[in-house]
């Protein structure tokens, strides 16, 4: 019963804690809409950024109080909350975001996530999302677009104009190049040439460098392991049943050269990304393999 308890005790605060700010939070997002002049719409702006930042402490204070989690964060420690950096992070739980709020809330500037659209219906974080300017993507199948070719790159448009939108304030950008959570059963299907890791995906990335590379300081390499092997369900995490996650943060200067290119349309700069894009995912893939190796000896 003690894990019933503990994940129920967690669900409630979290959502109280949600029901408290997100008032005050679309308030200012309504504000922000209606507001003549740019001060003033920037003013509110921060103020959403605030509260979100607010939530997420308190949501880290709720896990700490009742969850033996140990969130074993390295590196790092040169963040700051006046520049915008890009995240950059392999993905394979909806843990996945605790950990980075855990290593990064209020160290750097709130998170900006590339989220389906479906999450807009989500009662609450749906309105939160739209209230934080969390850019919507619709993915489209292979067969809807053969059906469809007028809606080849439109995640990549929608990519652009969100970023378009980050340019007033700092930001962290979060891209998850694999693009979905990783699975067994999802890796073998790819046939991925690496060990832990799906095939990552250079375009979300190469758009996000296009609109925001000179604004950015630097990328935030992050790599996500937790130690018993197994990948965790959210409900392990909030029931007090996952004892360690390892965040491991490396970051890397950015080259100039990522962005100053047209990757839809110039297949040398295409490669050259895609280059870069696959030579950081074999050093993950081999850092995910130290850091394993790592725990099972101690």
């Amino acid at each position: 019963m003690r894990p019933f308890i503990t994940g129920l005790s967690v669900i409630l605060l979290v959502l109280l804690n949600t029901l408290i700010l997100i008032g005050p939070m679309l308030l200012l997002a309504l504000m922000r809409l209606i507001l003549p002049g740019r001060r003033l719409r920037l003013a509110c702006s921060r103020g959403v950024m605030w509260i979100a930042e607010t939530w997420a402490e308190l949501n880290k204070l709720i896990f700490a109080t009742l969850t033996p989690t140990v969130w074993d964060i390295r590196g790092g420690g040169e963040l700051r909350s006046d520049t915008s950096y890009l995240v950059i992070s392999n993905h394979q739980s909806w843990v996945d975001i605790p950990a980075l709020v855990q290593a990064f809330n209020r160290k750097t500037p709130y998170f900006k996530f590339f989220l389906k659209r479906e999450l807009i219906w989500v009662p609450f974080l749906g309105l939160a999302f739209w209230a934080l300017d969390y850019p919507f993507m619709k993915r489209y199948s292979k067969a809807f677009l053969a059906r469809n070719p007028h809606m080849q790159g439109q995640d990549l448009l929608i990519t652009r104009r969100a970023c378009e939108k980050f340019r007033d304030l700092p930001v962290t950008v979060v891209n998850y190049l694999e693009g979905t959570r990783f699975t067994p059963a999802k890796h073998a299907a790819q046939g991925s040439p690496y060990q832990h890791l799906l095939k990552p995906k250079a375009g979300g990335v190469a758009f996000v460098l296009a609109a925001l590379g000179e604004q950015l300081d630097a990328i935030l390499d992050v790599t996500l392991v937790y130690p018993e092997g197994r990948i965790p369900g959210f409900w392990k995490l909030i029931s007090g049943q996952l004892p360690r996650v390892i965040v491991d943060i490396r970051t890397r200067e950015l080259d100039p050269a990522l962005w100053q290119g047209d990757y839809q349309n110039d297949p040398l700069f295409r490669q050259f990304v895609q280059g870069w894009v696959s030579g950081l995912w074999a050093e993950k893939d081999a850092r995910i393999a130290e850091l394993r190796a790592e725990t099972q000896e101690s």
